[in-house]
């Protein structure tokens, strides 16, 4: 499995997406644990979640608490696991989504995270989305008071601009470790960001690397090129897109969702793909 780093941490390329696993149309625990022991097996080591992945009222964390059984069940050796979780981002439950940037509410969000997630500090935690009612310059600050209180190791932010990635670096004092915003060959207006993060060393993290969960299936027949490509190299063209996201930049980490162990196993075999030049150039010119 190839690896890359988030701060100091060498964590695996490819990273697991748990949101499938605790929203709307979302698989029984069981087979969700299964998914989540067999991207372990596969040795993916970087796992994405947020307390908003839930898809009822009452279930706050949900997708954090199904992470943490499953890991504590796994049975091997996880020490080198990090878990991203995200704050800041809201379901009241009726499907819509909400925003909360105040400091006091990502402190409260924290302290609830690593309770669920069962830990004395969280390996990656994430601002999930600016709130414009809230001044980005004190949203950031209380991942800094995070930070400096050690319920944090690492700080990230999410669908940011670059001008809210240069902030919250300087109020982070160069601690700002990531960067988690939308990418894929259908959204690809993040460029900028991605091309900021590899100047400055900083992790990005695609969401939606395969298009989302309505579309991941759909791939190959939206972008031709990512079907032909793969069929040349006997592989799904899911997997040849996550080789093209990683061969953007050395900080890219996909992170996609799945809810099988079929397609977490598939996602992870992405790091041993190799495309020629003229096969990223095609890809390059899909969207």
């Amino acid at each position: 499995m190839q690896t890359r780093r988030i701060g100091e941490t060498e964590v695996s390329a490819i990273g697991l997406g748990g949101m499938p696993m605790s929203i709307e149309g979302r698989p029984g625990e069981a087979r969700s644990v299964a998914t989540i022991h067999a991207a372990l097996d596969a040795g993916i080591t970087l796992i994405d979640t947020a307390d908003a992945y839930h898809r009822d009222a009452g279930e706050v964390g949900h997708n954090e608490s199904l992470i943490a059984r499953a890991v504590a069940s796994y049975g091997g050796d996880t020490s080198d696991v990090l878990i991203a979780t995200k704050g800041g981002h809201l379901r009241p439950g009726d499907g819509s989504w909400t925003l909360d940037g105040s400091p006091e509410y990502l402190k409260q969000a924290c302290d609830a995270s690593l309770k669920r997630l069962g830990v004395d500090a969280i390996g990656l935690y994430q601002f999930h989305r600016p709130d414009p009612k809230v001044p980005y310059a004190e949203s950031v600050g209380a991942l800094k008071d995070l930070l400096d209180a050690g319920k944090i190791r690492y700080a990230g932010i999410s669908n940011a601009d670059p001008d809210q990635i240069r902030l919250a670096g300087e109020i982070l004092g160069g601690r700002l470790t990531s960067v988690q915003n939308q990418f894929s060959p259908a959204f690809r207006s993040s460029e900028p960001e991605l091309r900021l993060c590899a100047e400055l060393g900083i992790a990005f993290l695609p969401w939606s690397p395969l298009g989302g969960i309505a579309r991941a299936g759909e791939l190959g027949s939206r972008f031709a090129p990512f079907a032909e490509i793969g069929e040349a190299h006997g592989v799904s063209p899911q997997q040849v897109c996550l080789a093209w996201l990683l061969a953007q930049a050395p900080v890219v980490l996909p992170i996609p969702g799945s809810s099988r162990p079929e397609t977490v196993r598939d996602s992870a075999a992405a790091t041993e793909l190799r495309l020629s030049d003229e096969e990223l150039a095609r890809l390059n010119e899909a969207g």
